[in-house]
């Protein structure tokens, strides 16, 4: 049994779709960000960083795991699937797991900071950071124009890349000029148990415009909470 401490961010969906994905019983303990949750002792107990997500393996001694990318590579490699075996297929998934944690998150997340939550516009901090993330999705498009999924077989770093990518117009950032990063969100958002994932703990509610994502978001900025 896994307890996981997430929250309805994507790297919260990092960990959730890899859970459903893999079909791992897990237990959910939704983390209130606007509360300050994450910087609770109880919690900077299991996760010093006090960040979302992370998991408890309770069949493994009550082993805690944090930073999404971690808790993604030892699902994967504790259950044996969404990550190859071989040296070299391995080292394919983990540097495009990297790619986006590296590259994906910290831009995307900047462009929506910028974008959507600061209270001053300051046009070149949104150019900039729109403009990479876009050119970042160039280069998922150029990889996906050859292969189905990013590493040939779907695996934990389509997971992670389509947790962000997926919410690209939240960033502002349109993908309308890139046909094959289309085919892949759309087909990875078909599969049944990334549309389970990403309702956990629940559905990230942007139909309304986002008011209460953004309000969060501004919350957290204003007094260095962070989310995950």
């Amino acid at each position: 049994m896994i307890d996981l401490y997430t929250a309805a961010t994507p790297n919260g969906w990092k960990a959730s779709i890899t859970l459903e994905e893999l079909g791992v019983p897990y237990t959910v303990h939704p983390i209130a960000l606007a509360e300050g949750a994450q910087k609770q002792p109880e919690y900077l107990r299991i996760n010093p960083n006090g960040r979302i997500p992370t998991i408890v393996d309770r069949d493994a001694d009550d082993f805690a795991v944090f930073e999404s990318g971690a808790i993604m590579i030892y699902l994967a490699e504790k259950h044996g699937a969404l990550m190859p075996s071989d040296p070299k297929g391995r080292s394919r998934v983990i540097q495009w797991l990297m790619f986006q944690m590296g590259g994906i998150g910290p831009m995307q997340g900047q462009a929506n900071v910028f974008h959507r939550y600061a209270p001053e516009k300051i046009p070149y901090a949104i150019d900039r950071y729109q403009s990479e993330t876009k050119r970042l999705y160039r280069v998922l498009d150029t990889r996906l124009a050859d292969s189905e999924y990013l590493c040939g077989d779907y695996s934990i770093a389509d997971i992670a890349n389509w947790s962000w990518v997926s919410l690209h117009f939240w960033a502002g950032v349109d993908i309308d000029d890139l046909p094959h990063l289309q085919r892949w969100v759309a087909a990875i958002r078909e599969r049944p148990a990334v549309q389970r994932g990403i309702a956990i703990p629940e559905p990230i509610k942007l139909d309304d415009g986002g008011e209460e994502v953004r309000k969060m978001a501004q919350s957290m900025l204003q007094t260095g909470a962070g989310a995950d």
